[in-house]
């Protein structure tokens, strides 16, 4: 059976420490993932929970909210990230070019969702409730 934790806090970068927080807090259940790839994961939802926040920036009428869902099994970690800040399509992104090309220079930010899916097993982005969701997922190495 799956554990659930929930997490809710206001879009705004003082609470970031909060997701990062709350991965930590699960190594002292057990490890279902260990060392780097918790350390991966946890670098991933920081980076979701940024985009998060970021995608909120102009929109402050108040009761902004990033929501991050932990759910931990016997063979994995799974996080949602979601906000309702309005959504983005992934496909529209533009690719960033390989470290060695001179160009990559140009991407000052956006490296985030490259992150992300360098750091875990598994990412989702699809559209949700008015905004998006991310969902990450580490496997165990047994």
């Amino acid at each position: 059976m799956a554990d659930v934790i929930e997490l809710e806090f206001p879009a705004r970068a003082q609470y970031l420490s909060l997701a990062r927080v709350l991965l930590s807090a699960i190594s002292e259940r057990g490890p279902v993932v260990e060392g780097t790839r918790l350390d991966d994961l946890r670098l991933a939802v920081s980076e979701a929970c940024a985009n998060a926040i970021d995608a909120y920036a102009g929109q402050r009428k108040g009761g902004e909210r990033v929501r991050v869902r932990l759910t931990i099994e016997a063979d994995r970690l799974e996080v949602e990230v979601s906000d309702h800040a309005g959504g983005f399509d992934p496909l529209a992104l533009r690719p960033h070019p390989p470290p060695t090309v001179p160009a990559r220079l140009q991407f000052e930010r956006g490296l985030g969702i490259p992150l992300m899916k360098a750091l875990t097993d598994e990412v989702e982005f699809r559209a949700a409730d008015g905004g998006t969701a991310v969902r990450l997922v580490v496997h165990a190495r047994r």
